[in-house]
């Protein structure tokens, strides 16, 4: 079986692993992420990374978050402690300002301490991050999809995934009367159900599902399974309030 998730954004490991054995995630089954594991909450996705990387069967793509991580490599030669950046370029400023007002600084402080206790294991992180791809296409069950963070900027069918910028399919939010492929389903995240008026739900049109079910703000991730659709959503304390028990 295939099953997507999306925005964990520092969403607790814990939890996490609960709500793949809930949906019966197993070695047999493939996992894609897609996009915005770090930022925000909680250790800023770290050790969800850490725990990604060494999985055969769980796939990572890029979101905006991963895409300002990278662009703020620069950041990790320096020592933090006394870091001033009055030497950064123009281009390296407005990056990093852009990566805070994002909610980087609970990343970058956990990402920190790993470069300084384990270096090789930073290295490797950072390397599984920049080699991950921007988007997937699957076929799962009878149906074609098309994995992707944010959606495609200025869609036209005629265009392949391939050309699209990278900023077209990280940092989109389509509209709800928006229409991709007829013949393939888009699944995205980026953009929080509730922006759609499903806070907590998936949102499904007939050509794109958006599964971004708010853990950026406090909520909690959702899995979709593809090959029936799947979806299921974590049975915590958030989840519970939003069920009225």
């Amino acid at each position: 079986m295939n099953f997507v998730t999306s925005d964990i954004h520092g969403y607790s490991p814990v939890l996490f692993i609960e709500l793949l054995e809930k949906a019966g995630f197993g070695p047999s089954d493939r996992l894609y992420v897609i996009g915005d594991v770090i930022d925000r909450n909680g250790d800023g996705g770290v050790a969800v990374l850490r725990w990604m990387m060494k999985q055969p069967n769980v796939t990572l793509i890029k979101g905006n978050h991963e895409v300002m991580m990278l662009k703020c490599g620069f950041l990790f030669e320096h020592d933090l402690e006394n870091f001033s950046g009055k030497d950064l370029s123009p281009q390296q400023q407005h990056d990093l300002l852009l990566w805070h007002q994002n909610g980087a600084m609970v990343t970058i402080r956990n990402l920190a301490m790993l470069k300084a206790s384990e270096p090789e294991e930073f290295k490797g992180l950072m390397e599984y991050v920049r080699s991950a791809p921007l988007y997937a296409e699957l076929t799962a069950g009878p149906k074609r999809f098309i994995l992707v963070h944010g959606g495609f900027r200025d869609f036209d069918p005629a265009k392949r995934p391939d050309e699209y910028k990278e900023d077209d399919l990280v940092w989109t939010r389509p509209e709800d009367d928006e229409q991709y492929w007829e013949d393939r389903t888009v699944i995205l995240g980026h953009t929080p159900t509730q922006y759609y008026g499903k806070k907590g739900r998936m949102f499904e049109t007939d050509t794109w599902i958006d599964i971004d079910t708010g853990a950026a703000g406090g909520g909690s991730p959702m899995l979709l399974r593809l090959e029936d659709l799947k979806p299921f959503y974590a049975e915590n304390g958030t989840e519970k309030e939003k069920n009225g028990e």
